[in-house]
């Protein structure tokens, strides 16, 4: 799968060890950074580019980590056709995609460790959607909100 990874300062540990480990894994990864945490940057900046780069299909799945991971989520979602959800558990790591077809991970590089971070990272991809009709009835529906109010609005 090839799938676009990037953080802001708050998140460069972790997202060197995610980007690894599915490397490792045998996934296309598209590191789009940052690797210094040195350097304060926006994590708006880096979710609209990973955001970006799903949207516009040249990436499967993308990942965007921050320092809670709330803020990455939030931006992402402002793209359209982006469904970002922040897990610190594998449980919503997989039925985010299995039921609400989410397509970006968001992960807090301060909340989680590399550990489990990597963990999430391999749920998220390893999750399909599963096309069941309540989950495509309530996907047309968030679909529907983003057309009726547009994302960036």
């Amino acid at each position: 799968m090839r799938i676009a990874v990037g953080s802001d300062h708050g998140g460069v540990p972790l997202n060197a060890s995610v980007i690894a480990d599915l490397r490792r894994l045998g996934h296309d990864v598209v590191d789009l950074g940052t690797h210094d945490a040195t350097q304060p940057d926006d994590y708006p900046d880096v979710a609209a580019a990973v955001a970006e780069r799903v949207r516009s299909g040249d990436c499967e799945r993308g990942i965007v980590i921050c320092g809670s991971g709330v803020g990455a989520a939030v931006a992402a979602n402002k793209i359209e056709g982006i469904r970002a959800g922040v897990c610190h558990d594998t449980y919503s790591a997989h039925q985010g995609v299995e039921h609400d077809d989410v397509n970006i991970l968001s992960l807090g590089g301060r909340v989680v460790g590399s550990e489990l971070a990597m963990e999430l990272a391999r749920t998220f991809v390893a999750a399909k959607f599963s096309g069941e009709e309540r989950h495509r009835r309530r996907l047309a529906k968030i679909q529907a909100l983003e057309r009726q109010f547009g994302s960036a609005k």
